[in-house]
């Protein structure tokens, strides 16, 4: 694609299981310059079943997709082992690309990712942690960037799941789901994790839920709790303590109910749901940035650190200890961005 900005975005998919499916769908019915033209799966029947509901092709391989004259960017919703290969695969090919988290399974592959951009000069790739663009997390970093709460000192976080089948051992959880909060509070407080603790209440099997403690290279500590398998519904919650007050995460129903003697309101089933308006956002600027021949959200930088702190979260999770996060030296490529 290079620099040319084209008037309609040809977009390929790597993967339609449910995550690769409904950013098909959401870019297609409410993502404005963007079209679907080719879709690969292992599933080739899913993969054609997505195809034709975009009015797009199905392609035999990944490496076809990522190759063909008819993609100009594309959207990785593959398995995770799959990531990093399938990202690099994207730069070698310079086009923009929007990985979904994880941006790799470990540290070091993520790294590579961010050596390969950084030798190719300019920022191709992006990684899916979609919270950067729901209302109420960009409501709660504004409110921080303000200055409203003091000095911040202590960021709770909520992560429930009614159930999980692609977080089912213990490190999945961490580097599956709670990945998700490890990205969020370093973005929320601009800044860096320095160390982590994780245990979990549970010895005997799958250890869910799980609590994370976080610390911060300014001094600020985080909590993360990750369940899940909290049979309810799908929750998140977040609550920012400061030296002169407090922010917390607001989800505000359209109705409540009252039935059967009890009132309340609906819990989401997943986070398909939970966070529809946040990855709307998210691939309305993705498609906004690589129609220019770039991208401007979570960099392959965020990505790896992500994975680095996750990798140390498992092995704190494994030791029953405290273990350090150090980051290697930071490209010059992602100065400033945040």
């Amino acid at each position: 694609m290079g620099d040319a900005v084209t008037a309609t975005l040809r977009l390929g998919v790597i993967g339609a299981g449910a995550m690769g499916t409904d950013h098909v769908r959401t870019i297609t019915t409410a993502v404005p310059g963007a079209t679907v033209t080719q879709v690969h799966d292992r599933d080739a029947v899913r993969a054609n079943q997505v195809a034709q509901r975009a009015g797009g092709e199905v392609a035999a391989s990944a490496e076809e997709l990522i190759g063909s004259d008819e993609v100009d960017a594309v959207v990785v919703a593959a398995p995770d082992a799959t990531h990093a290969g399938l990202v690099l695969a994207c730069i070698d090919a310079e086009k923009p690309v929007l990985c979904e988290k994880p941006l790799a399974v470990t540290a070091q592959d993520a790294l590579r990712v961010v050596e390969a951009e950084v030798a190719y000069g300019r920022r191709l790739v992006q990684v899916g942690f979609m919270r950067r663009y729901d209302p109420g997390y960009v409501r709660l970093k504004e409110t921080l960037a303000a200055g409203d709460l003091g000095d911040v000192r202590v960021v709770h976080n909520v992560h429930r799941n009614a159930s999980s089948a692609t977080s089912a051992t213990g490190p999945g959880i961490i580097t599956g789901s709670m990945v998700h909060e490890l990205d969020t509070v370093a973005w929320l407080l601009d800044d860096q994790v320095v160390g982590i603790r994780v245990e979990s209440p549970v010895k005997d099997g799958l250890p869910d839920p799980q609590l994370a403690t976080l610390e911060m290279a300014g001094g600020a500590l985080a909590t993360v709790e990750v369940f899940v398998n909290a049979r309810y519904g799908y929750d998140v919650r977040c609550e920012v303590v400061g030296t002169a007050g407090t922010a917390a995460l607001a989800r505000t129903p359209s109705v409540s109910t009252r039935t059967a003697g009890v009132e309340g309101v609906e819990v989401a089933s997943d986070f398909v749901i939970y966070f529809a308006d946040a990855y709307r956002h998210e691939l309305a600027a993705w498609t906004r940035a690589a129609r220019a021949g770039g991208v401007d959200g979570p960099t392959a930088w965020d990505g790896y650190l992500a994975n680095l702190v996750a990798e140390a979260g498992v092995a704190s999770l494994a030791s029953g200890t405290r273990q350090a996060v150090a980051a290697a030296p930071r490209p010059t490529l992602y100065d400033g961005i945040r």
